[in-house]
């Protein structure tokens, strides 16, 4: 077990080790998942209307 000067010069040396992403790289990230979840939503919106028409029509028939 490291003393915790020693401990904290390890962390300092990994934390210089990270590459942080670019502005432009965190904002078409961003934007991406912005898309993705739009296009997510639109899809399960069409699948809850198809199966609610599908159950309506089903049970209009009884």
């Amino acid at each position: 077990m490291a003393n915790p000067l020693q401990f904290l010069q390890q962390t300092r040396s990994e934390v210089a080790k990270i590459v942080w992403p670019t502005r432009r790289e965190v904002f078409l990230t961003t934007v991406m998942v912005l898309v993705m979840a739009t296009l997510t939503a639109i899809f399960f919106a069409i699948v809850d209307w198809l199966i609610r028409t599908g159950l309506q029509g089903l049970l209009g028939m009884f």
